[in-house]
């Protein structure tokens, strides 16, 4: 019993020294902070912790939520927002830096000023294609019948 107190207090004074150790400096305080955020182990940014995103990411996780219950849910109820807010954090993995910067540019490739693009395609609907008309076409019979009106 006397063993087992003797190896139980030399453990209280081992985990004590690490505890001070992880709060001796300013440093060490901000690290042992920040590891309660991070993944332990192996693991992807899908399953890791809060700072395991990049910057579009982390903004996404605080901007969907709000942005979704304050327009589209705005008069739902608690449990109908709470919900939104999970679904949003877990969607907000999948929007990254690479998926906005490649949204962003197919959407500048689109109004591009090159052939192909939406510009383009909408403006050739909307012109006016001047075709010379046919000879007997039934508008110049009229134009012809007040020229031979005008000779007499």
């Amino acid at each position: 019993m006397k063993a087992e107190i003797f190896r139980l207090e030399e453990l209280s004074k081992i985990q004590g020294e690490t505890i001070r150790s992880h709060f001796s400096s300013p440093g060490a305080i901000f690290s042992t902070i920040f590891s309660f955020f991070r993944p332990s182990g192996e693991q992807d940014e899908k399953n890791g912790g809060v700072f395991s995103q990049d910057f579009v990411g982390l903004i996404s996780r605080f901007i969907l939520p709000l942005t979704l219950n304050k327009t589209i849910f705005r008069n739902s109820n608690f449990i109908i927002k709470a919900l939104v807010g999970l679904v949003s954090q877990k969607t907000s993995h999948y929007i990254t830096e690479d998926s906005v910067s490649n949204v962003w540019h197919k959407i500048v490739a689109a109004f591009d000023g090159h052939s192909g693009s939406i510009v383009d395609k909408v403006s050739s609907l909307f012109e006016k294609k001047r075709t010379k008309r046919p000879v007997n076409h039934p508008a110049h019979a009229t134009a012809r019948a007040n020229t031979i009106k005008a000779d007499q």
